[in-house]
């Protein structure tokens, strides 16, 4: 028997606010064709007055605690990853955790922007095998809408609104059996001038807005994708063959089809749902997760990869069976 963080419920949460590329383009100087071709999103969700960072990941929390059968009092930690905190503290997963009713726990924020669910899973999962917690709540939510220039047609039909929760929960299980196999994690801030927002409490003393250089990030993610999904797979003696379903950060269907490419996995095992959210930073992942989960796609057993890249450059990879 081995320790592991076995993965027992999946929730996402989505603004009201639908926003398809033709309301985009009465924004901005842009069109359906022009965002579809380049970037395979048709709509995306934006947060109303009445919804945040905090409300979007308490939504989707509820529904993936539902999912595993257990309540609020029940999670000992909660990490959260987004890079649109509802302040600059305290951190929104305390607000999470109020909410919820699980007070008490450890709770606290992780900011590695498109990454950072996958820094957080990482996290957890250390936490949970060494005895820290038993069950934690990981999640990714994000207020993009409340950082684009929408004066910048470049960045601002790219981002979206959303949250992603899974339930984590320390179990010992047999050498086949569920749970977080491998996970790696790396950054390079030689490159942070790339993707970045151009405001911060120590710098500008404002909240900024999304900046990016598209030609130089594409070509940095393809790469990076594919080699850390090659470190995760040597690192467990897998090989893409063994992969039920890769589950790629949600920025660009031509990253996600040139990623795969390389890789030599079919699209027909990648999870894709850009078209449907657009890019959710920290929650792209987990949102694209329980999609996956709840249509049926990913079933109890497979071998999934979560993948994902963002600014900083931070890039990571997680090897799951579910």
């Amino acid at each position: 028997m081995t320790r592991r963080s076995v993965l027992t419920g999946t929730g996402s949460a989505l603004p009201k606010r639908a926003v398809s590329n033709a309301e985009m383009a009465k924004m901005v100087d842009t069109s359906d064709e022009w965002i579809a071709e380049r970037t395979g999103i048709r709509n995306r969700y934006f947060a109303g007055p009445d919804e945040n960072t905090a409300t979007l990941a308490t939504d989707a929390a509820r529904r993936a605690l539902e999912a595993a059968g257990l309540q609020g009092k029940d999670i000992g930690l909660i990490i959260l990853a987004t890079a649109t905190p509802n302040n600059t503290f305290p951190a929104t997963a305390t607000q999470v955790q109020h909410a919820l009713g699980a007070n008490g726990g450890i709770a606290f924020d992780v900011a590695a922007v498109c990454s950072g669910f996958l820094y957080a899973l990482g996290i957890a999962d250390s936490m949970l095998r060494t005895g820290m917690a038993e069950k934690a709540l990981v999640i990714g939510s994000e207020t993009f809408s409340r950082i684009l220039d929408f004066e910048d047609r470049a960045t601002c039909v790219l981002f979206g609104d959303g949250a992603g929760a899974i339930v984590l929960e320390a179990r010992d299980v047999a050498e086949d059996g569920p749970g977080v196999l491998f996970t790696k994690l790396h950054a390079d801030g030689e490159h942070c001038d790339l993707l970045y927002v151009d405001g911060g409490p120590s710098t500008t003393q404002t909240v900024g807005h999304v900046r990016m250089k598209g030609r130089e990030v594409f070509r940095h993610a393809v790469t990076n994708l594919a080699d850390v999904l090659k470190e995760t797979l040597e690192g467990t003696g897998f090989t893409a063959d063994d992969v039920a379903w890769v589950v790629p950060h949600q920025a660009n269907q031509r990253i996600i089809d040139a990623t795969a490419r390389k890789l030599g996995l079919s699209p027909d095992r990648v999870v894709l749902t850009v078209d449907q959210h657009a890019n959710t930073s920290a929650a792209s992942v987990p949102l694209a997760l329980d999609t996956a989960v709840r249509d049926g796609r990913i079933k109890p057993g497979e071998l999934i990869v979560l993948e994902a890249m963002g600014g900083g450059f931070t890039w990571g990879a997680s090897l799951i069976r579910v």
